[in-house]
C-alpha cells in the first residue's frame, strides 16, 4: 500500500495507521494535560507572592496557551474515538508538584522547567508534524502551529534566564527525560 491509498482510509477504520494517529493524539492530550498542570503549579507558588506579580502574569499567559492545545486535543480524542491515557491523574499531580517544586526554587528555574518542557515538546511536533503531512495535512497543521507556540515559550523561558537557574544541566536534563519517558508511556498506556 502507498502512502496515497492510504489518504483514501477513513480515519476511523481499524489499522496501522489509525493506530499510530491515536498514539500521537494520545500523547499530544497528555502532554498539554500536563503542562497546564505545570503551569497551574507554578502560578500557586508566584500567585501568593505580590513582588512575583509579572512572572505570574507570564505563566498565566502561557499557560493559557497550552489550554486552548488541550481543549484542541480534547475535541479530537472525541472525533477520533481515541481514549486518553489513563496516566491522567498521575499527570495531574506530578505535573503540578513539578510545577509547584521549580517555582519554589526560583523564578530562573521555573523557567528553566518551562525551557526543558518546551524543548522535548517541540521536537516531539516536529517528528509528528512530518510523520503526519503526507497523510493528514490539516491534523500536519495544528500541530505545526502548537509546535511554534512552543517554540515561542521556550524563547520566552530563556528570555527570562532559564539557563542562569542554579544546576541548571542537572535540572534541564532530568526534566527533558522525564518528559521522554511520559511521551513514551502515555502513547500506549
Amino acid at each position: 500500500m502507498t502512502v496515497s491509498d492510504e489518504i483514501d482510509v477513513p480515519l476511523n477504520t481499524p489499522g496501522p495507521r489509525t493506530k499510530r494517529i491515536a498514539e500521537m493524539l494520545r500523547v499530544d492530550h497528555a502532554g498539554e494535560y500536563g503542562a497546564v498542570q505545570i503551569y497551574r503549579g507554578q502560578r500557586a507558588v508566584f500567585d501568593a507572592l505580590p513582588e512575583k506579580a509579572r512572572t505570574s502574569a507570564l505563566l498565566k499567559e502561557m499557560e493559557e496557551g497550552e489550554a486552548v492545545h488541550l481543549e484542541t486535543f480534547d475535541r479530537l480524542l472525541v472525533e477520533r474515538g481515541v481514549r486518553p491515557t489513563i496516566l491522567a491523574p498521575i499527570w495531574n499531580i506530578a505535573g503540578f508538584a513539578l510545577g509547584a517544586g521549580t517555582a519554589l526554587m526560583g523564578e530562573k528555574a521555573a523557567m528553566a522547567c518551562t525551557e526543558a518542557v518546551e524543548d522535548v515538546i517541540e521536537k516531539h511536533y516536529g517528528v509528528q508534524e512530518r510523520e503526519l503531512r503526507p497523510i493528514e495535512p490539516e491534523l500536519a497543521d495544528t500541530i505545526q502551529q502548537f509546535r511554534e507556540d512552543e517554540l515561542g515559550h521556550k524563547q520566552t523561558a530563556e528570555d527570562e534566564g532559564a539557563k542562569e537557574a542554579f544546576a541548571y544541566p542537572l535540572l534541564s536534563s532530568a526534566i527533558k527525560m522525564g518528559c521522554r519517558v511520559a511521551i513514551r508511556l502515555a502513547e500506549k498506556i
